[in-house]
């Protein structure tokens, strides 16, 4: 969610890399600690004068440190604003091109292999997702449907998984709206694995509800993120000079408004209009034909550790705040319990930033589910956004945890 973020310690490319790979040599990534106020709203300022400025973490909160990536170029003048204005900062990594190399001898899986022996130790590339949901709804037809629900830009396929199908009540998980989130689709993967291979009769949220499941909102993008720029965040549909939009600044609710860029070239681009994008038409769409029965939406994103709920265009709370928030503490809760791991519950505008025109403030609104909370998983630790794959179990896992928590909450309630 945070713009502009990546996976570094906790990369893994594919075997064969592009040779138009983009190299990110010379760039560094700093820590920097933010210890009032006034230190966080400069970094805030300093992220939207200079989109080269990657901030992999940043946030309003006093005491949280900020996590950059800056290129060559802006190296001294970067570390000169800091020091005049008094923050505190180290350098993380020194070279980011040089940790590519502890993860090109890895690959990540082709078609040609089965999937499922992979989700819980590899990135699957998108036709490997594809292929895989196609396999459940072939081995368990009985409580399992495929849909293709649209095309990218590119022209890949879309799907959507449907686990218990015709009940009255529907949760709507999405994930990989931001290509470069890998661990978003490998968790939305494994819940997809839960709800599938595992009988939880007895168990209202999770048998007498239908799950509808998208592992993959941006596919051209992921498949961008794998191939040329591990960087990469927007879809691809050209626009202007550059490719792409960010499809969480894209919902047309207060769309356009704050934290999101009217600049093509910028990661926060809105784009053009309102759902001017095939990707996030097909979340509207499919969210449309559930309204009424949709009662939880969550959407997947990484990293930081957070339950966010609406409003992200504005630091005002809905009037129905204390239901989004007892659920999303029903998560974190259920995951403090089993792991220890801690995750921090809040409004987005409030805990984060303001960024008007996502998909969770739409559904809420728009498509009036009444519980819509964005998910940030766990990062790599100093890595930034992607775990390594050795590491992809345990957050999956521990997610898990967390989405049951809180789809039983949300049964009991609605």
């Amino acid at each position: 969610m945070i713009p502009r973020g990546f996976v570094l310690l906790g990369l893994f490319l594919a075997t064969v890399v592009s040779a138009t790979q983009r190299s990110y040599d010379g760039f560094k990534v700093y820590n920097v600690q933010q210890e009032t106020q006034a230190q966080a709203d400069l970094l805030f300022r300093m992220a939207e004068a200079n989109h080269k400025l990657d901030f992999w973490f940043l946030s309003k909160r006093v005491g949280d440190n900020a996590t950059v990536m800056v290129p060559p170029e802006d190296q001294e003048r970067f570390m000169a604003s800091l020091e005049k204005y008094g923050l505190q900062f180290t350098e993380l990594i020194h070279n980011v091109e040089s940790t590519h190399d502890e993860y090109t001898s890895t690959a990540t899986r082709h078609a040609s292999l089965p999937a499922h022996r992979n989700i819980l130790t590899s990135y699957l590339r998108h036709a490997d997702i594809n292929a895989y949901l196609d396999e459940l709804a072939s081995k368990h037809s009985a409580k399992v449907v495929v849909h293709e629900v649209g095309r990218s830009h590119e022209d890949r396929a879309i799907k959507t998984i449907t686990i218990n199908p015709g009940k009255d009540k529907v949760i709507f998980l999405d994930a990989g709206i931001h290509a470069r989130e890998w661990i978003a689709p490998a968790t939305a993967l494994y819940v997809i694995d839960q709800l599938v291979k595992h009988n939880f009769e007895g168990d209202d949220a999770l048998s007498s509800v239908s799950w509808v499941v998208l592992p993959v909102v941006n596919p051209d993008g992921y498949e961008f993120s794998h191939e040329q720029d591990r960087f990469w965040r927007k879809t691809r549909r050209p626009s202007g000079n550059c490719a792409g939009t960010d499809g969480n600044r894209n919902f047309a609710f207060h769309w356009g408004e704050v934290g999101a860029s009217a600049q093509p070239c910028s990661d926060t681009y809105r784009g053009e209009a309102p759902f001017s994008e095939p990707e996030t038409t097909i979340v509207r769409d499919e969210l449309l034909k559930l309204k009424g029965s949709c009662k939880f939406y969550l959407t997947l994103h990484s990293y930081g550790n957070y339950m966010l709920y609406p409003w992200g265009w504005t630091d005002d709370l809905p009037a129905t705040w204390e239901d989004l928030d007892e659920v999303s503490q029903a998560g974190a809760a259920a995951i403090k319990q089993a792991t220890g791991t801690r995750y921090t519950v809040g409004s987005s505008t409030n805990v984060l930033y303001a960024a008007a025109g996502g998909s969770d403030d739409w559904a809420f609104a728009e498509a009036e589910v009444p519980i819509s909370i964005t998910m940030e998983l766990p990062g790599g630790g100093n890595s930034g956004f992607n775990p390594p794959p050795s590491a992809i179990e345990k957050i999956v896992k521990e997610s898990w945890v967390g989405i049951r928590a809180m789809a039983e909450k949300v049964a009991e309630k609605y």
